[in-house]
């Protein structure tokens, strides 16, 4: 994996599905300003919206590399969300989790702790399903999280720990 620490860089090499038509809005800019929502408290797709429409000058600011030219829909928001791979998305965290690691010191973290969680009484309406069972992988050295991987609700939590260190290896 090449590592990169700007996080915006490393979510630009997540590809995008939208037909080129309708691409009015970046993509890295989306998911930029929306992780910012979501840091600040946003919970839906229409707080992202106000968020992103209330700090816009703010937003272009501290990413230039990720300017928007108007605040997006909150349908617009969702639907660049949801057309997202999943699977792109992590690798894009590993790749800007990976960069930190190695910038904190001369070798990358020599203790990974790995946990799993599942939220209680919570249940995920957008796939229809309980709350996923999540394991994460924690440089404890440097205090970053390098790694997610969804568990499947029929298997164990030791196959997925060895599926994550062996992506991780």
């Amino acid at each position: 994996m090449a590592t990169a620490l700007d996080l915006v860089s490393c979510l630009a090499l997540i590809p995008d599905r939208r037909r080129r038509e309708g691409r009015m809005y970046s993509q890295v800019g989306v998911i930029v300003f929306s992780l910012m929502a979501l840091l600040s408290g946003a919970r839906s797709y229409r707080q992202i919206h106000t968020l992103i429409q209330r700090r816009l000058s703010l937003l272009n600011a501290a990413f230039p590399q990720a300017v928007l030219r108007r605040a997006p829909a909150y349908t617009s928001v969702r639907g660049i969300l949801q057309q997202l791979d999943p699977a792109a998305l992590e690798q894009a965290f590993r790749r800007h989790a990976e960069g930190l690691d190695r910038s904190c010191g001369d070798t990358p973290s020599r203790f990974v702790a790995i946990d799993g969680k599942t939220l209680r009484q919570r249940f995920d309406q957008f796939a229809d399903r309980k709350a996923a069972h999540v394991l994460s992988a924690f440089a404890v050295d440097h205090q970053i999280i390098l790694a997610h991987a969804v568990v499947d609700e029929k298997s164990n939590e030791i196959s997925a720990v060895q599926a994550l260190i062996a992506e991780m290896a």
